[in-house]
């Protein structure tokens, strides 16, 4: 416990100290209205995450408290990733044609729904909570940053300020967690399992709210077929290596991601080696789970202003590679070393760390290479084998050395992929593709209006 606490405190110090040096090294823009653009994006991308992570910490508690057993609930789960594969691919893609802003609106619609599922025991009401919580959840990784980079292309900001947004939102992201966290579990305690829930509801009204009063409308391609789009999207990825390159290191990066958030908790236990370990005692946990989440986090926000810093002196595409290859080598840690806890968990805060680069570093390199008629879907597209990697990983009962050594072999073909993404990209000069693709409206799409018709408009 003592380990957990002390990791904490420390983290959270050098979190502040590097906070404050990352404010004085990183470069401002110089355009009056960026910072008003960029507040109002966050406003409401954080809204829509807190929505997200105010649910997380009660979903399988709820199931329980409902006398739900464990094989039904696994079945519940994979719903949410199978959904995402399949229904998700289909509903976020469609902001391509019918608008970014619109289909945001509708993340807050199907996850308000799904919260509302979580009222009834009924196992099949709840199935169909999580069918819409899998078609949300890929709208938000998706429309989101679609509408962002397209609106940021049509305000003519200066484009390396676009990945300042990129790592502000995704450290804003882990501060929400944490607040979200705590917000849930005193709730939780004063009114049921299902207050968490409606919390995120009213979450999700705010943030629709503040969406259609600020946000203006952007499109892919809206005079397109909607089959267009899916057609678009996949030619882009088989003519484009730089593309296809970044769908793997995304999927594949991902999945590992989203399995060791599945199994660090019983890889943290088994490493106590102790046999006779109470996992039904809610007041003596074997591992303080939230002091350990909280580190997770702060070492994510880490992540996020280390991006900032590292973009001062090289690429994403650089410095990317050795960035996966040591996300692979904290989690061969369990693998070789399963009962050494305290390594074992310095290796995850140090994977949580690359996590926080991983994000920002990848939402740049989309916004530099996905075409914008077929964004959302290439982005959905990338997102369906990360789903089908979860859904196997939860529907084989693996044991936990074989999970970990698949988690980082899938980050050595990650790592790999990144090299050659990388080589490619060193054919080109890297800030004229970047100024082109941010200031120029590819065949296919609006262009951007001239800048008086903007000071007609709200400042978003």
């Amino acid at each position: 416990m003592d380990i957990f606490i002390f990791s904490l405190g420390v983290l959270i110090l050098a979190c502040i100290i590097l906070h404050f040096y990352t404010r004085q090294v990183q470069q401002h823009s110089k355009d009056p209205n960026y910072r008003g653009f960029q507040q109002t994006y966050l406003f409401v991308y954080l809204l829509a995450v807190a929505g997200d992570w105010l649910q997380g910490p009660h979903v399988y508690a709820l199931y329980e408290s409902y006398g739900i057993q464990k094989h039904e609930i696994e079945v519940l789960f994979i719903a949410g990733f199978g959904s995402s594969m399949i229904f998700g691919t289909i509903v976020a893609s469609l902001a391509d044609k019918y608008g970014r802003r619109n289909t945001c609106i509708m993340y807050g619609i199907l996850y308000g729904l799904s919260c509302a599922t979580k009222h009834s025991s009924n196992f099949y009401i709840l199935f169909i909570g999580r069918l819409l919580a899998g078609m949300a959840t890929s709208v938000l990784f998706s429309a989101f940053e679609s509408w962002l980079v397209n609106e940021h292309r049509r305000r003519n900001f200066e484009p390396e300020s676009l990945g300042l947004i990129f790592a502000n939102a995704y450290f804003g992201n882990s501060v929400v967690a944490i607040i979200s966290g705590i917000v849930a579990q005193s709730v939780a305690n004063t009114f049921g399992y299902v207050a968490p829930f409606d919390s995120a509801i009213f979450s999700f009204i705010a943030m629709c709210i503040l969406l259609i009063t600020t946000w203006s409308e952007n499109y892919g391609d809206a005079n397109a077929p909607i089959s267009q789009s899916f057609i678009s999207a996949w030619t882009a990825i088989k003519s484009d290596k730089k593309i296809f390159l970044l769908g793997v290191v995304q999927a594949l990066f991902e999945a590992s991601m989203y399995v060791f958030v599945l199994e660090w908790t019983p890889a943290l236990t088994q490493a106590l080696n102790q046999s006779n370990i109470d996992k039904t005692d809610n007041k003596n946990p074997p591992i303080p789970h939230g002091y350990i989440f909280a580190g997770y986090m702060v070492a994510m926000m880490m992540g996020s202003n280390s991006f900032k810093v590292f973009c001062n002196y090289t690429t994403p595409e650089s410095f990317m590679r050795s960035i996966v290859f040591i996300s692979a080598l904290c989690l061969s840690v369990p693998i070789f070393m399963p009962y050494g806890q305290g390594i074992m968990f310095i290796a995850f805060l140090v994977f949580e760390f690359c996590v926080g680069i991983f994000w920002p570093a990848m939402a740049t390199m989309r916004s530099k290479y996905v075409p914008e008629e077929a964004r959302a879907t290439v982005m959905n597209y990338f997102r369906i084998p990360l789903n089908l990697i979860v859904v196997i990983i939860l529907l084989k009962d693996f044991e936990l050395k074989i999970i970990f050594m698949s988690c980082v072999f899938f980050l050595i073909l990650a790592g790999i992929s990144m090299i050659l993404l990388h080589k490619l990209t060193l054919h080109v000069t890297p800030l004229v593709p970047l100024a082109n693709v941010l200031t120029v409206a590819p065949h296919g799409t609006k262009s951007a209006p001239d800048e008086s018709a903007d000071k007609n408009q709200p400042t978003i």
